[in-house]
């Protein structure tokens, strides 16, 4: 916790409530952009949209990464660029690609033969680049399941695209969330820049390489700081580009936000534990806000949860993914259960 945070939380606010320091979310993108200095910033707006953050960052010269039209609507009203919007989640309403293009965004993400004759016919002439799964080793929260495509099935896509209109402007992937060291970006990049450098001798306009998030936050244990993946991150774009280096792209999200907040519930320091009752499995957490901090205590650290019938077991919520639900981690689906303070620390 920030001293600045503490003197506000020591005044004793209204709970619940969620506090943030400006002050921490401008030094970490000023972090981020020195550990990258040859990369383009694009904040994923999903890991907290509270507009002092996006006008923070807009002002500091940062791009934004939205996943949907109303987070592009909050971006444009905290003063950023259409030009400085990339959409990018990979299956997106054809209204709300609409919208995007008639305000001016003009860079599309996709993975499938469908997404892109969806952007094809709603935003005619955009550029838009193909998300590749890749292989998510050291991530706490591995995304490689849920998005991107295959090198070949990409390869196909790309050289589709001109004839549907589009500009192929680019290539992405995402190594997981909470990256816990910086192997997962240097195998991302040997593999992806093979399938770069083939469209562009293949008469492509490629441009851009997007390296995607997964930048991590100190919680509980030591992760590598900001600088080790920039090394790494570097030393492997000009080892596999040499002197012909395309546009990077960065979409930071938990590594923006993710030591900026608290979350005060009950007077009690909390991050919310979840009541699982037993036999059932995932729990969903209704208006979950990514940015929140994990707690410093593990769950053998909580001291005599109540009594409950039937007997309940004690896990932490895990962040959430994109949109407005986030799930216990490492469990699969069930019905919504009961949320209650854990122990202070």
């Amino acid at each position: 916790m920030t001293p600045k945070l503490a003197s506000f939380l020591a005044s004793q606010p209204a709970t619940p409530c969620l506090v943030l320091d400006l002050d921490q979310v401008a030094e970490n993108y000023a972090r981020l952009r020195a550990a990258l200095p040859a990369a383009s910033i694009y904040y994923a707006v999903k890991a907290n949209p509270a507009p002092a953050i996006l006008r923070l960052l807009a002002d500091a010269g940062s791009c934004f990464d939205a996943a949907s039209w109303p987070e592009i609507q909050s971006c444009l009203e905290a003063g950023a660029a259409p030009a400085a919007i990339s959409f990018g989640n990979t299956v997106k309403k054809p209204s709300a690609i609409q919208a995007a293009y008639k305000a001016g965004v003009p860079l599309y993400a996709f993975d499938s033969r469908e997404e892109l004759e969806k952007i094809a016919q709603h935003a005619p002439g955009a550029k838009i680049y193909c998300r590749l799964a890749v292989n998510n080793i050291g991530a706490e929260w591995p995304l490689s399941k849920k998005f991107g495509t295959t090198l070949e099935k990409a390869r196909e896509l790309m050289l589709a695209a001109p004839g549907l209109g589009l500009v192929p402007h680019g290539l992405s992937f995402h190594v997981g969330s909470q990256q816990t060291g910086t192997l997962a970006y240097e195998l991302a990049i040997a593999e992806v820049a093979m399938l770069f450098t083939d469209l562009k001798a293949a008469g492509l306009p490629m441009r851009m390489l997007n390296l995607g998030g997964g930048f991590p936050v100190r919680y509980q244990e030591d992760v590598p700081e900001a600088d080790a993946f920039g090394d790494a991150i570097m030393n492997s774009m000009v080892a596999h580009f040499g002197n012909d280096i395309p546009d990077i792209l960065i979409e930071p999200g938990r590594a923006m936000v993710g030591n900026a907040g608290w979350w005060r519930r009950r007077r009690c320091w909390s991050a919310g534990a979840c009541r699982r009752m037993s036999g059932a499995g995932c729990i969903w957490i209704l208006a979950a806000m990514a940015g929140w901090r994990r707690p410093r205590a593990r769950r053998s650290a909580i001291a005599s949860p109540p009594a409950m019938d039937p007997p309940a077991q004690w896990c932490w919520p895990a962040r959430p993914a994109t949109g407005s639900m986030s799930c216990m981690k490492r469990h699969p689906s069930a019905s919504p259960s009961i949320c209650s303070p854990a122990t202070g620390f």
